[in-house]
C-alpha cells in the first residue's frame, strides 16, 4: 500500500520547514542582530572622529587662529588713535578664535579708555576680529585742578585738557556742600545738569555759555548777550523748552527768564 502524501489543494505540494537556517537570520526569515550593530558602530566611530576633528580644528590646528584686528567707529567723535585702541585691547594674536575671550578685551577697553562709551568685540571668522566703538562726545566742560574735564550726555567726565574746547558750555557746580548735595551726590547733579541740554531747541543751545547748578533743583542757564534762565530742577525740561521757546517769542527784548513752572513761565529785564 503507497505511503501517505500530504497536498495543498490544487495538488500543489507544501514546502517543507526543515533545514538549516539561511545565513544573518533567525531560522523564521528574519534579518540578525549583527549588521545592524556593525551599522552602529560605524556611525559611532566616524561621529567621534569628526567631532576629534573639529576640536583639532578649533584649538589645535593654525587655520582658525587670530591673525587680524581691526578697529571700526560708530558715528560720532574719532579723538582715539586706532594705536591707542589696538594697544589697550591687547587682543593676542595667533590665540585659538574659539578660546577668545570677548568680555576680558572689552573691560580692558573701557578701563583703560574712558572717553570710549561701549565696546562691542566680534570674531570675524575664520582669523579676524573686529573692535566696533562708540566715543564719549563732549556735551560740556568742567573747570578743574589741571584744566578742563570733558562731561557727556550722561554727565560722565572722561577726559581732561589744558585749555577748554571751543563751543562746549561750561558746567559751574557751585554748591558741593548743602543737604541737596549729599543727598543725591555728584554723579547724579552733574548727571541731572547735562540732560538739560537734549531739550534745549538748537538755536539756544548754540547761544549756551555756562549752566550752573546750586543744588539738584536748581538749574540755571547762562546764554550769550547776558542773558539768564532759571530752569529750577531737570524734570519737565520738555515742557520748559516749549515754554522758553513761547517767551523769546513774546519778549524778545527780555534778559532774564523763568521756566521752572512751565505753565506760568516769566521774563523780565530788558
Amino acid at each position: 500500500m503507497a505511503g501517505v502524501t500530504t497536498a495543498e489543494r490544487g495538488g500543489k505540494s507544501r514546502p517543507s520547514k526543515s533545514g538549516p537556517p539561511r545565513p544573518g537570520g533567525d531560522g523564521r526569515g528574519r534579518p540578525g542582530w549583527l549588521p545592524r550593530t556593525r551599522v552602529l558602530v560605524l556611525w559611532a566611530v566616524l561621529l567621534a572622529l569628526l567631532a576629534g576633528f573639529g576640536v583639532w580644528a578649533l584649538y589645535g590646528s593654525d587655520w582658525l587662529r587670530v591673525s587680524r584686528v581691526s578697529v571700526n567707529w560708530s558715528d560720532g567723535p574719532e579723538e582715539l588713535t586706532e594705536e591707542q585702541i589696538l594697544a589697550a585691547a591687547a587682543v593676542p594674536v595667533g590665540f585659538p578664535m574659539a578660546s577668545l575671550d570677548k568680555g576680558a578685551i572689552s573691560s580692558r577697553l573701557l578701563a583703560e579708555l574712558p572717553r570710549l562709551d561701549s565696546v562691542q568685540v566680534v570674531r570675524a571668522w575664520p582669523d579676524g576680529v573686529s573692535l566696533k566703538v562708540v566715543e564719549r562726545e563732549a556735551v560740556l566742560q568742567e573747570v578743574t585742578e589741571d584744566g578742563f574735564a570733558e562731561v557727556d550726555d550722561d554727565g560722565v567726565r572722561f577726559a581732561e585738557n589744558a585749555e577748554a574746547l571751543a563751543g562746549v558750555p561750561l558746567l559751574d557746580l557751585r554748591a558741593r556742600d548743602t543737604p541737596s548735595w549729599r543727598r543725591f551726590g555728584e554723579e547724579r547733579v552733574r548727571a541731572e545738569a547735562a540732560s538739560v541740554l537734549a531739550a534745549l531747541p538748537a538755536e539756544t543751545l548754540a547761544e549756551l555759555r555756562t549752566v550752573s547748578v546750586a543744588s539738584f533743583d536748581s538749574i540755571t542757564l547762562e546764554l550769550s548777550g547776558d542773558r539768564t534762565v532759571v530752569w529750577g530742577s531737570a524734570e519737565d525740561s520738555d515742557a520748559k523748552a516749549s515754554a522758553l521757546r513761547t517767551l523769546f517769542n513774546a519778549a524778545s527784548d527780555a534778559r532774564h527768564f523763568d521756566v521752572s513752572a512751565p505753565s506760568v513761565p516769566a521774563a523780565a529785564g530788558s
